[in-house]
């Protein structure tokens, strides 16, 4: 399975909750709806580790796909990467991680 990891905050001066009602139900569906995803989450990061450490970032998003081949296609589709632009302008800084996942 290959996953996509997304950390990201907003940037300063965003609107939290009108960000989190957009990503719940257009952003979700826009993900939900790119080929071979098989799985897709959102989530707000709200402790860190060890004890009282600060998150580096407040929100993470996951795609997975069955396979390298079912991502290639599907994340680098020409019309994923130009939405995917067009939304990165809702973000402040993010990181993105591509994982085999092992077991």
């Amino acid at each position: 399975m290959i996953r996509l990891t997304v950390l990201y905050n907003l940037p300063e001066g965003a609107d939290e909750e009108k960000f989190i009602a957009w990503r719940l139900t257009e952003h979700q569906a826009s993900n939900e709806s790119i080929e071979g995803v098989e799985k897709t989450d959102f989530a707000r990061i709200t402790e860190s580790w060890p004890d009282g450490a600060l998150p580096d970032y407040r929100f993470h998003t996951t795609l997975e796909w069955p396979d390298r081949a079912s991502f290639e296609r599907g994340f680098h589709d020409p019309t994923v990467q130009a939405d995917l632009k067009e939304n990165l302008k809702k973000l402040g800084d993010y990181s993105f991680f591509v994982s085999e996942v092992l077991g």
